[in-house]
């Protein structure tokens, strides 16, 4: 490969660092990547939060060699092709009961932009169109688009950009480590914030306010997970004020809580769900929202040869991507790979709550398999501790993912105990050997 790395600007990543020791990755097979130096990297992060089925799975390859010699594109605006609509309906066999329609985009941050769009337009098509207040959640991580960052709340994507989508305001966020910490599983405390919704009804009053969006485990923030009836409360009070509720499980979804959405492992359907990554394994971009059938039928109104809706891309249902997403939804499927955090939940918890008394450890949080290791911040240098430990676990053979002082952990469903404990080995040697 060529030996100049100047061209590509990486996306999230300190370029300079990288291109000094850059980390090439040349092939994946089932847990692992192969590096430029032939080393085997254990896979701690399914790719970026996507790859669930493990890497390089023979029926997803097939499926996609297979469709891009039979049909390579099909234009999705006044035609379509026969895979969108049999993997929107086997996603929606698989969705909390109610939401059984798929709007089709091409990434987590599309999903995002397009149920806030849906949110919008909905309150507008049934009479109430000074619904226009779109409220997130501080720590929130809804992609990288505009309304994707208005609606978040990491102050480091947010900074840079102006001053975003105006009507749009943020609830608290969830971390409580002083009642909280080393909880296994939801924490006991904290369910009260959610009434922090009840504030910006007072605020601005619920007739103008469309919809709020919160990731059931905010996953790029450093693995929150919600309070016991935190999710349920906020369910209750937007039932009471005509506010959708929207959950964005573009990282949760397909098997990362033990169930096919955390929406069904906590218990709360939401009027609205974006997903992603784990809808392909991660092979061809893909990303959708689940509606509720409330919802789409409202648009179903006026002259039949109008457009309902006015909005769509141009890959939406890509015949590629349904054709991965169908072959990913079978692997699921033979291999009950969708209930398996729940299965080894137990083991994948006692494993990283092993590290609590390591060094530099002041919380550990997990569900599924989701975890997050929080380390105290090294004065001065924010996110630097946990870095180094990224690149300490790299030359182990081990890949994980840091977020500021967090360490996020999202392995493969595929994972065996023996792998589980290895990455977790690995990190307690990184830790011991961090200043």
């Amino acid at each position: 490969m060529t030996q100049d790395l100047s061209a590509y600007w990486m996306p999230f990543t300190a370029n300079r660092q990288f291109k000094k020791a850059p980390r090439l990755l040349t092939r994946s097979e089932g847990m692992y990547y192969w590096d430029d130096r032939g080393r085997q990297i254990l896979d701690g992060v399914a790719g970026l939060w996507c790859v669930n089925a493990g890497h390089a799975r023979p029926k997803i390859v097939q499926a996609i060699q297979a469709q891009a010699a039979e049909l390579d594109y099909a234009p999705p605006f006044q035609m379509a092709h026969p895979k969108a609509f049999e993997l929107a309906d086997r996603i929606a066999k698989l969705a909390p009961a109610g939401l059984d329609h798929v709007f089709f985009t091409n990434s987590g941050s599309e999903s995002v932009e397009t149920a806030l769009k849906i949110a919008l337009a909905y309150h507008r098509v049934r009479g109430e169109g000074s619904r226009t207040r779109l409220i997130g959640r501080e720590r929130g991580y809804h992609g990288v688009n505009f309304g994707g960052i208005s609606v978040g709340g990491i102050v480091g994507n947010r900074k840079m950009f102006g001053t975003l989508l105006g009507g749009v305001d943020h609830i608290r966020h969830t971390h409580d480590p002083a009642r909280n910490a080393f909880s296994v599983g939801q924490p006991a405390h904290g369910a009260e914030l959610a009434d922090d919704l009840e504030r910006l009804v007072a605020l601005h009053d619920a007739s103008t306010i469309a919809a709020v969006i919160v990731e059931p485990v905010a996953g790029s923030t450093g693995v929150l997970l919600p309070p016991q009836g935190y999710l349920q409360r906020l369910r209750e009070i937007c039932d009471r004020h005509g506010i959708l509720l929207i959950f964005d499980e573009v990282i949760t979804g397909f098997g990362r809580t033990g169930q096919p959405f955390a929406s069904q492992t906590f218990g709360v359907t939401p009027d609205l769900v974006t997903l992603a990554k784990g809808v392909t394994n991660g092979t061809v971009p893909m990303g959708a929202v689940l509606v509720k059938d409330t919802i789409h039928d409202t648009f179903m109104n006026g002259p039949e040869h109008l457009i309902e809706f006015a909005h769509g891309y141009t890959y939406s249902g890509h015949p590629l991507a349904c054709a991965a997403g169908l072959a990913t939804l079978d692997t699921y499927a033979e291999e009950g790979l969708l209930t398996r955090a729940g299965e080894l939940g137990g083991h994948f918890a006692q494993a990283v709550h092993s590290l609590e008394g390591e060094p530099h450890v002041i919380d550990v949080r997990n569900v599924g398999f989701v975890g997050g290791i929080e380390l105290a911040a090294r004065p001065g240098e924010p996110g630097k501790r946990a870095f180094e430990a990224f690149l300490d676990c790299y030359e182990q053979g081990v890949l994980i993912r840091t977020t500021g002082d967090v360490i996020a952990l999202s392995p493969p469903l595929i994972i065996e105990p023996a792998q589980i404990d290895r990455i977790v080995e690995a990190i307690r040697t990184a830790l011991r050997r961090l200043a």
